[in-house]
């Protein structure tokens, strides 16, 4: 792994999640320059602040309020500015407006893009992905979406606490969209090189198929959980982009569950879902196919389907 030296991110939206991400960044001394960039300048500004001073007690970095015009010459530009859903409108009210801050975004941005990975993490991500990378043009692998990554976390931890096991024991993974039509990928699961079910076989325990549904439909649920006690979710996504902000820029040849555009992968073309994925310095760089078995790959089928309804249904943006 190369060593990070004069590196460069920027941060589009100083929302909650972006000064997330930022924050978790200065402690992670991701990179050795931060830009946040914000509609709102001054918000932009006071979380500039407010982590500035900290900084003092943990690395130096060059962390500022800027503008467009200084997407030049980053390593990363991290998406994460949108419009959260209001009361009473419907999923796709929220994508198409979402639809548009984005791709007035994405025009400014690439008028001073000059490289770099983009990251999407924006809701309906999945979307969100598939547009920018069309309005941007730019190789696939280069426009990543941050996808499953955090469901992903989500299910090892509930996993864990159902096995009473270190959580680094687990490999389990949520594959199609980051939303409702999400699934385990349970026979692409693992504990310490075990399948679920042979791992139960030599442990002694139980695991049922309702106790699979539960898993799956709390980790679904696991973010609305959090909003209903205190609003929003950032801490765990803050955490989840630095950690693919590191894979990218360490080209650690990393595997999570991210998106970009299928071009036949699974049967899949032309839309965004989430699956395994070796994740470097140039982005994406390989999609792993893997062998699904015929249930899992028609619940693959039928989230890419979900996605490519709201994909169609904002075309027109």
């Amino acid at each position: 792994m190369r060593e990070i030296t004069g590196t460069k991110i920027a941060i589009i939206g100083a929302g909650n999640v972006g000064a997330n991400v930022a924050y978790v960044m200065s402690i992670r001394h991701t990179c050795n320059e931060l830009v946040l960039i914000d509609i709102d300048r001054k918000r932009a500004e006071g979380e500039v602040m407010d982590i500035k001073h900290g900084l003092p007690f943990l690395h130096e970095m060059d962390i500022y309020a800027g503008d467009y015009s200084d997407i030049k010459g980053c390593d990363i530009i991290v998406i994460t500015a949108g419009a959260g859903r209001k009361p009473g409108e419907t999923r796709l009210d929220l994508a198409e407006k979402n639809c548009r801050i984005a791709k007035s975004m994405t025009e400014s941005a690439m008028e001073y893009y000059d490289g770099g990975i983009i990251l999407v993490v924006s809701n309906p991500v999945d979307v969100l992905t598939y547009h920018i990378s069309k309005w941007t043009g730019l190789p696939r692998g280069r426009i990543v979406g941050s996808g499953t990554v955090l469901d992903g976390i989500r299910l090892r931890t509930l996993l864990a606490d159902k096995f009473d096991i270190d959580m680094k024991n687990m490999h389990a993974y949520i594959f199609g969209e980051h939303g409702e039509s999400q699934f385990p990928a349970w026979s692409f699961s693992k504990i310490a090189g075990f399948s679920i079910d042979d791992y139960c076989v030599a442990a002694g325990v139980e695991f049922t198929e309702e106790e699979k549904l539960e898993i799956a439909e709390k980790t679904r649920k696991a973010g609305a959980e959090v909003i209903k006690r205190k609003g929003a979710t950032y801490y765990g996504i803050g955490i989840a982009t630095t950690q693919l902000c590191n894979s990218f820029l360490n080209d650690e040849n990393t595997i999570r569950t991210v998106g970009c555009v299928m071009e036949g992968e699974y049967g899949l073309h032309d839309v965004v879902v989430n699956v395994p994925c070796i994740v470097g310095s140039e982005g994406i760089e390989k999609i792993l196919e893997v062998k699904l078995p015929p249930n899992e790959l028609e619940l693959l089928h039928k989230s890419a389907a979900a996605v490519r309804s709201v994909i169609d249904a904002t075309k027109g943006i």
